[in-house]
Order: structure tokens, then sequence, then C-alpha cells
């Protein structure tokens, strides 16, 4: 932004020169940490689909378009699902100073953890985007990743399953923000889409059109980090676990997303990276996976990963595994 930019003022204030520290540190810190590493295994070990232009399927997500980006940048639709709200993007114009600096300390507070873990924590999110939504960590997100921002578009899920364009509120769909953006160098329009909805078995009772929109996406790559066990649990989270695998042709997770036992031998191919450790508190010996273990006891020719990913976030600690469908 330059001296002419309407910004011009905000740029000189102490809170902004305070937050663009922030960020351009952080994410200098991150780029060479961790996001440069994703990137070159990526490229590396799952090439195929780092360079895939199939629709990412991300349930659980959070706002992470960052590390969905990071391992898939070439998908042409993203489609990020998770409790939290979209939110509203104020018009920055219109805050007075104070109100200003408060949205740019809730931006900062809300992008910590995932900078720092490589994770949205549940319990944060709880807080800090219950209040102010996911639409500017979205948005951030996708600036930091040299993409450019196109139009931001209020949409909804209808009762046919079709995306609609709405208000912030969508009675009666499943609401959602659709954003349209391009990637650094390219011409073509990407759209990143995030609903918000309750995914466990009693909410997707509620919201049967989002199983027909996920259903109606065209050989989805799939992508499951930070899932907090859920989908571990046949009493609860029974039936986005099966639309997941019914959807997916490639699937990339950790130990969060499903159990390895829900892979059939007959059905899939498994390859196994880095190191299986047992989850960190706060969850329990309950999501502790015995299989998971003797798979990667048994196999001293498993890679290690250089990088730390979801909840066990040491390098040689995280894992990840690789489904691909047997055809």
């Amino acid at each position: 932004m330059g001296e002419d930019s309407e910004f011009s003022e905000v740029q000189k204030r102490p809170t902004w020169v305070s937050h663009h520290s922030f960020l351009e540190d952080a994410f200098g810190k991150l780029e060479d940490q961790q996001l440069s590493k994703v990137r070159q295994w990526a490229a590396t070990e799952i090439a195929d689909l780092h360079r895939s232009t199939q629709p990412l399927f991300y349930p659980f997500s959070g706002p992470d378009i960052l590390y969905a980006n990071t391992f898939f940048p070439k998908a042409e639709e993203y489609v990020l699902i998770a409790l939290e709200p979209v939110g509203p993007l104020p018009d920055f114009s219109q805050l007075s100073p104070e109100q200003q600096n408060l949205k740019l300390l809730e931006a900062k507070n809300s992008l910590f953890a995932i900078l720092q873990y490589s994770f949205f924590r549940t319990n944060d999110m709880k807080v800090d985007l219950q209040k102010q939504g996911v639409l500017p960590v979205l948005l951030v997100f996708l600036a930091r990743t040299n993409n450019r921002v196109l139009d931001v578009e209020y949409i909804g899920i209808d009762s046919s399953g079709t995306v609609q364009s709405t208000n912030e509120k969508a009675k009666g769909m499943v609401p959602g923000v659709k954003v349209t953006f391009t990637a650094a160098d390219e011409d073509k329009p990407r759209t990143l889409y995030y609903f918000s909805t309750d995914l466990s078995d009693d909410g997707l009772k509620k919201t049967p059109q989002l199983a027909q929109f996920v259903d109606n996406l065209d050989q989805p790559n799939t992508y499951l980090k930070a899932a907090s066990y859920l989908m571990h649990y046949d009493s609860t989270f029974k039936q986005i676990r099966e639309l997941t695998l019914a959807k997916a042709t490639n699937l990339l997770q950790d130990d969060s997303g499903m159990p390895v036992r829900v892979f059939d031998d007959n059905q899939w191919n498994l390859t196994f990276y880095g190191n299986y450790t047992a989850p960190r508190a706060p969850f329990t010996a309950e999501e502790y996976q015995t299989d998971l273990n003797q798979i990667y006891q048994k196999n001293a020719k498993i890679q290690r990963l250089n990088f730390g990913i979801g909840y066990n976030f040491g390098p040689n600690e995280s894992n990840l595994m690789l489904a691909k469908v047997k055809r």
C-alpha cells in the first residue's frame, strides 16, 4: 500500500506496525521451518497429488487453507467444512481507530496456534473464531500463500444440495462463503468454499443437503489433519466417516483422522510416513491405535518426516498416511 492508500494513516500506527512485524516474523519462520519442508516433501513423495487439479475435500478443517494449499497447491476447488462460523468481513475503513486496533489483535490471537503448532487448538477456536468467524483468517492465509482474492460471496447449500448466493445468515441452508482467487502467476480463477456446520451424525441428520453436495464433488482428493479423533467413534461421527471414505480416491491424513482399521486391505493401498506416538493430552489412551503402532514397529523402512504436522507436531513425533483406492 502506498501513501495514496486509504489505509496509509492506519499503517503508521503502533498497533499496525506491531501487527505487520508479527506477521512478517511469524510467517518467515513458518516458511523456513515448516512450509518449505512440507512443500518439498509433497512435491517428491505425493507428486501426483501435489500437481493434481482435482477438488480438495477437507472436513474438520477450521480455516486451514494454509496447509491445504501447501500440500495441494494446484487444486482448482477447495472445500473446507468445520463448526466455526463464517463471520462478517468488516469494512476496515468504516471502523474507528480503536475498533481497527481490536480487529488486528483478534486476527493475531486467532493465528497464533497454527503458526506455532501447525493446527488450530479447539478450545482457542471456540473463543477466538466464534467471535470473529473464520473469514479474516482464510483471507490472510490466501494472501500469505501468494494468492490474489478476486471476490468474496456469502453462500448456502439449499435442500437440493445446490450452492446458492445468500446473505451471511443463510436461513434454511448450510451457511458458507465462496472465495474466488487466483494463484501467483496464474490467470485462471480458483474457488475456496468454506461451510459452517455440525459434522456429527446428529448434525448431518439435520442437514442432509451437505451429503448431497459432497457426493457431487468430482473425484476429490481428501485431507484430514488435527481432526480430534472424532471419526474414530462409531456412535457419533460414523456418517461423515463413511461419506468421506465413499468419495475419496486419494486421502492424506494424520492419525487423528480416521482409524487405520476402517481401511479395507482389498480396497486401499496404504503408505505410512513419520513416526507413530501416543496422542497428546487432552486426548487419552482411548484414541491410541495399537494396530497402527504395530505397523510402524514392524516396518523400519517407513520414511521419517522432517517437519511437524498435527497434534504431535515434533519432527520425530508426527505421522502421515496416504491411502489410495485400488483400481
